[in-house]
């Protein structure tokens, strides 16, 4: 076991994130390792902590505040009960600590803001798997954390995986 590591997992609670997610538990997550959960909520969400945190984001919150469902909707967010019971079990048995942040605005930008700020080892982000034409009209965040963000990115697409900028190990 080597250094513990701050492992970022983009979420938002759809198909690829959710398989991202279980990606990194199973491939790339060690025991003493810390996994924060990064959202980013629309920037017109407008829940009761937005003010205080919308350039920096909010304070990061404790796995066991997370699941408090008051917790959640002070910042606009309505946790996966999937999604939950996956961190739990991963903080019990490889004994990690787990903290969600949240972020609002643009995703592609506030993802490599969250690179920046946090010192984050490595982001792994699920992609949509969007044809040429989409991916140009709607610009994939997944494609352009991969070119911006300073630490090593993992794409999970479904249940298959991408290594594009760094270093994918079990």
């Amino acid at each position: 076991m080597g250094k513990a590591r701050l492992v970022g997992i983009g979420m938002d609670y759809s198909a690829t994130s959710k398989a991202a997610l279980k990606w990194a538990i199973d491939n790339l997550i060690e025991e003493g390792d810390q996994i924060i959960i990064i959202h980013v909520a629309s920037p017109k969400a407008d829940p009761t902590n937005k003010q205080l945190f919308e350039d920096t984001g909010s304070p990061l919150i404790p796995l066991d505040e997370f699941r408090e469902i008051n917790v959640s909707k002070h910042y606009g967010l309505n946790p996966d009960k999937e999604v939950l019971n996956m961190l739990d079990t991963v903080s019990k048995v490889k004994k990690v600590t787990v903290v969600a942040k949240v972020y609002w605005g643009d995703a592609r930008e506030k993802l490599c803001d969250a690179v920046e700020h946090l010192k984050l080892d490595t982001l792994v982000v699920g992609s949509r798997g969007l044809g040429v034409l989409k991916r140009v009209l709607l610009r994939s965040v997944s494609k352009y954390v991969v070119q911006n963000a300073s630490c090593p990115v993992t794409v999970v697409k479904g249940s298959s995986l991408s290594c594009l900028s760094g270093i994918c190990r079990k």
